[in-house]
């Protein structure tokens, strides 16, 4: 892939929350970083002026800009954690010591401890997250010890030592905050119980503990132990209420392969999410040229195939838009809602910004191959026979019948072409008729073009629905033109089309770019006409306004109008200043009309 300008790769970041990765040339990563607005964030580098002289380097050094668009800050935390540790990059200093992100740690020993780390040791011992801050940290182990009893002390609970008799209860024993396992005082089947509940919990599932202090609640209270009892139910109280959200995505969710697939006319985009142990780990977005306007089940069968392959990835679930064969013993799974479907959207996020990335690279870098796409796009859209490269519009304008106008605006490879545009004055219709002013000014038009032999267009858009675009086909069929132009209507209504013959009208996606050509073909038509029709009203109000005056004919008025530019300016003149323009006798009998 030839090597995009820098510029062109900041214009076309979107302004989202997200991960952005800097490469040099040799496409060696530089640094991961987060941001709330990707855009300004990755701009902000080669904006300002860095104090720090590595800074500095890294930004000449670098070539490439790749981002991952992600939900919320929390994620992009995250996120940002996770990439600096698979890739370990050059620049990012700060994030590849030992102090990160903090983790809930149970402990690996006889009467397991749970307690927050920053570090992660391999040894054996159990580690939840990463969490966004201690704050959540120390607010899930607030949550976990005023439900659960457990020891704080770092005594070495062997079975020798606490049979000998070596250890006393503390202080937390007498306050109700641990049972005394140090003096045997609780078994280790009851507190591995109550570790099992706990692990349920720090991974976001309550049901476990929930079902235990219901039943144990029902039976206090059977037992007329009330007081009991209520202790118990504020603790389901405190777990009903609690919610907490660790990770990227849902923590049961680990080990999964999320592919997703947007395409238009020529080309498709394939966003695969690499999920482990709840956290995203890697985020990549292929770009495939169509050759033979392929089916996206086809296209995305070789894209699983291909970067599974590539990445190395050994999933055994696949998150799928619709299901497909893509191997023996895989799990296909089509999300319909819950966190798997969040997830499957998340993927199409990041399909669909790389995809906007790409046209607005592409609309400064290749032209030619935007405006292909989006001449094939609405050749399809809008069934046509060949590409609209030639497209002309036109709108009626009056108001209660007065000053009818027209105007015909013409667009070529998607652009207004004004010098092209035209005006049209309202010659056979009395009153305030748009279907018969649209039939006389469609007629002229072609008219002209066909005895001038000028070149004739693709597409014919009418502002207005049946009605007036019946009154234009009228026009064609008299021309002979019917069937050699397409021709559509466009009500303002809903936006629907409509084409000759067909009561069913056609609803394009409010997001397509085909609709977007022809509202603007529709607006710019409108502007174009109603600019004529008031500069007409204008003009005939002014004329009136002077030609009323005794004396004063059409060509005193425009004399006036040339020299003061306006009835106002004429107003305030002096009768001197009057004088001057169209002599003394006509001056007093202006002034003294004006001021009466």
């Amino acid at each position: 892939m030839e090597q995009i300008p820098l510029d062109i790769q900041l214009r076309a970041l979107p302004d989202a929350p997200g991960v952005y990765q800097f490469y040099d040339l040799d496409h060696r990563i530089l640094y991961v970083g987060k941001a709330k607005n990707l855009k300004k964030r990755v701009s902000s580098y080669f904006t300002k002026t860095h104090a720090n002289g590595k800074t500095r380097v890294m930004v000449k050094k670098i070539r490439t800009i790749k981002h991952i668009v992600v939900s919320t800050e929390s994620d992009a935390l995250l996120l940002e954690n996770n990439l600096i540790k698979e890739h370990k990059p050059r620049y990012n200093v700060l994030l590849k010591d030992d102090k990160s992100y903090p983790w809930i740690c149970l402990k690996k020993e006889r009467f397991p401890r749970l307690f927050p780390t920053r570090r992660v040791i391999r040894d054996g011992s159990e580690y939840f997250g990463p969490y966004t801050s201690m704050k959540t940290v120390r607010t899930l182990l607030d949550l976990i010890k005023s439900v659960y009893p457990l020891r704080t002390c770092n005594y070495d609970l062997s079975e020798a030592k606490v049979q000998a008799g070596k250890y006393k209860v503390c202080l937390e024993y007498h306050l109700g905050n641990c049972k005394g396992p140090c003096e045997g005082l609780q078994s280790l089947e009851d507190y591995e119980k109550q570790i099992e509940d706990i692990r349920q919990i720090v991974k976001g599932n309550f049901r476990s503990s929930l079902n235990y202090f219901k039943g144990q609640m029902k039976l206090l209270a059977a037992e007329m132990r009330f007081e009991e009892a209520q202790a118990v139910k504020d603790k389901i109280d405190i777990l009903e209420n609690y919610q907490v959200k660790t990770t990227i995505v849902n923590p049961k969710i680990s080990d999964v392969d999320v592919f997703s697939i947007i395409s238009d006319n020529a080309y498709a985009y394939v966003n695969f999410l690499q999920i482990a142990h709840g956290s995203i780990i890697r985020s990549h977005t292929m770009e495939i040229k169509k050759k033979l306007d392929e089916e996206d089940a086809d296209l995305l069968q070789l894209a699983i195939i291909d970067m599974r392959k590539r990445f190395h990835a050994s999933s055994r679930e696949l998150y799928l838009p619709f299901a497909l064969e893509v191997g023996e013993g895989l799990k296909i799974t089509v999300p319909k809602s819950g966190d798997k479907r969040r997830i499957l959207e998340l993927s199409q996020r990041n399909a669909k910004f790389y995809r906007q990335e790409r046209f607005n690279q592409l609309r400064i870098i290749d032209p030619d191959r935007h405006t292909n796409r989006i001449m094939a796009q609405m050749k399809k859209d809008l069934r046509l026979s060949a590409e609209p490269r030639h497209i002309e519009c036109f709108d009626n304008s009056n108001i209660q019948g007065t000053n009818p106008v027209a105007a015909c605006v013409v667009f070529k490879d998607g652009k207004p072409s004004k010098k092209e545009y035209r005006h049209y004055n309202i010659k056979t219709v009395t009153g305030p008729d748009d279907f018969a002013s649209m039939e006389e000014v469609v007629f002229r038009r072609y008219k002209r073009l066909l005895n001038e032999d000028g070149p004739l267009p693709q597409l014919v858009v009418i502002d207005g629905g049946k009605g007036q675009l019946s009154s234009a086909l009228k026009s064609l069929e008299v021309l002979g033109l019917r069937g050699t132009v397409a021709i559509v209507g466009i009500a303002k209504r809903l936006e629907e089309i409509y084409f000759p013959e067909d009561p069913v009208p056609l609803y394009l996606d409010k997001r397509s770019e085909s609709l977007k050509i022809i509202q603007q073909l529709r607006n710019e038509a409108h502007r174009f006409g109603i600019t004529l029709h008031r500069n007409k009203r204008s003009k005939a109000a002014v004329s009136s306004a002077l030609e009323g005056i005794d004396g004063v004919g059409e060509k005193t008025a425009t004399r006036l109008l040339k020299h003061f530019k306006s009835v106002k300016r004429i107003r305030e003149a002096s009768v001197n200043h009057l004088t001057e323009v169209v002599g003394e006798s006509k001056a007093k009998t202006i002034y003294k009309a004006l001021h009466a």
